[in-house]
């Protein structure tokens, strides 16, 4: 199925056997249950890990097969495509050496960690049809996709700040302390802490809605302690080529509270009333938003797209949108360490 404008890329078969490289990430299970539980002929197909024990423990765990060598599963004619959950530091080698086999990819977010390593990876793009994309599923929400369809109509009128609230109490519940997520709370692995685990979301949602960033100016610290070799809190501040305003907060010391998108203009507004998304105006009633259908996101992308179910102008725009991500999150602790206004 054709969702959109452009020519749909063309990978459809009945079963699709996927490789997973790495299972460092918290995700990693709920992209297997996905998997396992989806019906469709989509299948765990074999799982490289560089910690044996574990990826041998999560092979086991989805039935399928463990693969000690990196080279041999890239190499099988019989995988479909890839999804790596490897620590964020450590996506770009292996990109690297997935990349070339010229299959679809799906890499978690973020795509990489420094401009440094996007303008290392540029080169494996160029010329490349097969898609890659990253981990992130708020722009393809039937929400966002909605907020999506009335700002591309002008219904807000002129936008002039908007902000995303993406946060958890991770650090208090000290998530991390699993031996296997303990990386998460090493700057080496993780590149970042709550800000680049959290904020990536936020501000790739806002780049797609509102284009690209121009500068940006950014608090993000460490305040509760639990993990204090990497922040647990970030505020970022985003000022689009558009004109346009944004604040991104993110966070693992949130216990409650509101979080979502909030968009101010001069026409209408928009916020999160606790249950649902509307759109409203003083002296009218508050309006849910309208029903729009959502897209596949994570590994429904990824099966979507090697069944030639996306268009190659959609993988475009958001690889767009992954590759600004990573220059924008550097600029924030660029501006967190140095102070002021960080040029993109």
């Amino acid at each position: 199925m054709d969702r959109g404008g452009g020519e749909a890329l063309g990978w459809g078969m009945a079963t699709t056997n996927l490789a997973v490289i790495s299972t460092a990430h918290i995700h990693t299970k709920s992209f297997l249950d996905n998997i396992a539980k989806a019906g469709d002929g989509r299948t765990a197909y074999a799982i490289w890990d560089d910690v044996a024990e574990r990826g041998q423990r999560y092979a086991t765990q989805a039935g399928c097969r463990f693969e000690a060598d990196l080279a041999r599963l890239v190499a099988d004619p019989a995988v479909d495509g890839f999804i790596i959950c490897a620590e964020n530091t450590r996506h770009l080698p292996l990109l690297e050496r997935v990349l070339p086999a010229g299959k679809p990819v799906f890499c978690e977010k973020p795509l990489v960690t420094t401009r440094a390593d996007a303008a290392r990876l540029r080169p494996l793009l160029a010329g490349r049809s097969a898609p890659l994309f990253c981990g992130y599923f708020n722009p393809f929400s039937a929400d966002m996709r909605a907020v999506a369809g009335l700002l591309a109509a002008g219904a807000f009128g002129k936008v002039t700040h908007v902000r995303f609230r993406n946060a958890h109490h991770a650090a208090y519940g000290r998530w991390f302390d699993n031996p296997d997520l303990r990386w998460f709370t090493d700057p080496a692995l993780a590149g970042g802490g709550a800000f680049m685990d959290m904020g990536t979301h936020a501000v790739h949602l806002l780049r797609h809605l509102f284009g690209p960033v121009a500068e940006v100016s950014a608090v993000i610290a460490n305040r509760c302690g639990a993990y204090p070799a990497v922040d647990d809190h970030g505020l970022a501040w985003l000022r689009f080529q558009n004109g346009v305003l944004g604040t991104v907060e993110a966070a693992w010391i949130h216990n409650g509270g509101p979080t979502g998108l909030e968009i101010a203009g001069d026409q209408l507004a928009l916020w999160h009333d606790g249950k649902r998304y509307v759109t409203g105006k003083p002296g009218q009633e508050a309006q849910p938003l309208p029903a729009t259908p959502g897209v596949p996101d994570r590994v429904d992308r990824l099966v979507a797209a090697i069944r030639g179910q996306l268009t190659a102008a959609d993988l475009a725009a958001d690889l767009a949108a992954c590759l600004d991500s990573v220059a924008i999150m550097e600029a924030a602790y660029v501006s967190a360490k140095a102070g002021g206004w960080q040029k993109v």
